[in-house]
């Protein structure tokens, strides 16, 4: 295990509304905010999205098993915002449910809201942490 201390800076408070992206957007506050390293909580309805729900075997390098959704869902997610190069990666887990049907996984793709979602988005100060690609398991990971 790694580990480096921080401390909190800016908190941005972001209102999705309906069929926005919220991967692009949370994207583009960081850009536009020069946020490099953060925290994201996230609560609201999800018109669609691309979610990998685990790997098809528990091997390295990992296969993604990838679940797709458009009839709308609850959504409760929490996530890190970091940089890869010159672009953020957003990496959100979430919790998206209908009814008794509820799939855990990482949103990544094709993640439109559905009326709303409020998300916040937390900076962390005084950490150089980065996203870059691991060799071993062939995935963009973190950095310390």
């Amino acid at each position: 295990m790694k580990y480096k201390q921080g401390s909190f800076g800016r908190v941005f408070l972001l209102k999705f509304e309906d069929k926005d992206d919220i991967l692009e957007e949370m994207k583009k506050v960081a850009v536009r905010e020069k946020v490099k390293v953060g925290t994201i909580m996230l609560l609201g309805g999800m018109r669609s999205a691309g979610v990998v729900s685990g790997p098809k075997e528990a091997v390295i390098p990992p296969e993604p098993l990838w679940v797709n959704f458009s009839d709308g869902r609850e959504v409760l997610g929490i996530g890190t915002l970091f940089w890869k190069s010159d672009e953020p990666v957003i990496h959100l887990h979430g919790a998206i449910g209908r009814m008794k049907e509820t799939y855990t996984g990482c949103i990544r793709k094709d993640s439109t809201v559905f009326l709303v979602i409020e998300a916040v988005i937390t900076e962390i100060l005084g950490i150089d942490a980065h996203k870059a690609l691991n060799e071993k398991t062939g995935l963009v990971m973190l950095e310390l």
